[in-house]
């Protein structure tokens, strides 16, 4: 989710507020798209006018940054008017029966789904046997996901903002909605393959629970910071350099270090921060899928690879259709090297996951590839089959495919 500027929100001059959102906008809006657009945001702004945030700041600004990244995703123009207006039927005197006269049932019913969604994470944190009510009230929410993940986009940008913004509140909350996210948010991110979300998410929530282990992993991180980048950026262009000499245009950074990832592995393997491999870490991005084996034969050349190390996500994708290769080799210095090696059009879908296949077209129609694409999303979150079981062999399903430790 993009850092967007404090500035995106005038309490003073609504229409300043508009300007910047206006900006955030797919290029390829229709005027119709974007009028609607507007007309969400004037709805939104006259409903939570006078409200303000635990912070003090005016409440509106929070459904405009939801706003401004599901536009930053390129999602569709009804998507981005439902999160402008995610929070209006549940906290102003606007219903949902009124948003669906205004704008349509489609927006209505988005807006509907990520109120439900909030639910969840009170079902999430309490012990429910199969005689619990609240059992039934899960299966629809998950059956809703199924329906529109459009609703869920919303709902993890809704939690993502809210997570950066916890300062004002007491640390009995700021714990609480970190312990909701880790359970439910960041496990769902990762199952939609919002890495990006995902590990933020996961960051932002561990600081609130664990601050010492948080500020030691990050403070060794920043120590070694300028010894880090110098070692990758050497070999980084080693492997540039070779990659040219097979006549591969190679895009090869340094990846960014996640806390919480890395403290889940040191937990996972019990070893110390020193050991954990992808302290250093490559990812290498290349035009063609043949270009990415010649990539991992290079990297092998290079130097020795590390047994047990390399997962080929590529003949073999995620559930989530994540693609790539894995691997990890003693690099130079001795030091062990993280690499991920993955096409153009992988490295799009790493980082925004189902929502790369919801982006905005102007065509009313969805094309076949584009079908094929999400039929996966069905087939991991297809409840239907489930409705009718009994509620502890329902949760037990729910654990396993959803709870389940998907760190990456």
């Amino acid at each position: 989710m993009g850092d967007y500027s404090m500035d995106l929100v005038s309490e003073e001059n609504p229409d300043t507020t508009w300007k910047s959102l206006r900006r955030e906008l797919p290029k390829n809006y229709t005027p119709q798209d974007v009028e609607f657009v507007q007309r969400a945001f004037r709805v939104a702004a006259e409903a939570h006018n006078g409200q303000a945030r635990k912070s003090g700041e005016p409440y509106i600004k929070h459904p405009v940054m939801v706003a401004a990244y599901l536009a930053e995703l390129r999602l569709d123009a009804k998507a981005v008017a439902a999160a402008l207006l995610h929070d209006v039927a549940e906290d102003t005197p606007t219903n949902v029966p009124a948003l669906a006269e205004l704008f349509g049932q489609e927006v209505a019913s988005l807006v509907d789904g990520v109120t439900k969604l909030k639910e969840m994470t009170e079902l999430a944190a309490l012990p429910i046997s199969s005689r619990d009510p609240r059992i039934e009230s899960y299966r629809k929410m998950f059956l809703a996901m199924v329906s529109d993940v459009r609703v869920v986009l919303i709902k993890l940008a809704d939690r993502l903002h809210n997570m950066r913004t916890m300062n004002s509140m007491t640390s009995e909350a700021q714990r609480r909605i970190s312990r909701e996210t880790l359970q439910i948010y960041a496990p769902l991110a990762g199952l939609l393959g919002i890495y990006r979300v995902k590990w933020e998410l996961e960051d932002e929530a561990f600081q609130y629970l664990d601050p010492d282990t948080y500020a030691d992993i990050a403070r060794n991180l920043n120590e070694r910071r300028a010894e880090r980048e110098a070692y990758v950026e050497s070999i980084c262009e080693t492997i540039k350099i070779e990659l040219g000499r097979l006549g591969v245009q190679a895009d090869v950074r340094g990846r960014p270090k996640h806390i919480y990832s890395i403290w889940r592995k040191m937990q996972r393997k019990g070893v110390q921060l020193a050991q954990v491999y992808d302290q250093h870490g490559v990812r290498i991005i290349v035009p063609e899928v043949s270009d990415c084996y010649a990539a991992l034969g290079t990297v092998h050349t290079l130097w020795r690879p590390i047994p047990g190390e390399f997962d080929d996500y590529i003949a073999n994708p995620k559930e989530n259709q994540y693609q790539s290769l894995h691997t990890a080799v003693i690099g130079p210095e001795g030091k062990p090297l993280e690499v991920q090696i993955r096409t153009h059009e992988m490295d799009r879908v790493a980082e925004v996951g189902i929502a790369a296949h919801w982006r905005y077209k102007q065509q009313a129609s969805r094309d076949e590839t584009y079908e094929r694409k999400i039929a996966w999303l069905r087939s991991v979150l297809d409840w239907q089959s489930q409705a009718k079981a009994e509620g502890n062999e329902f949760l037990d399903a729910l654990q396993e495919d959803l709870f389940k430790d998907r760190v990456y």
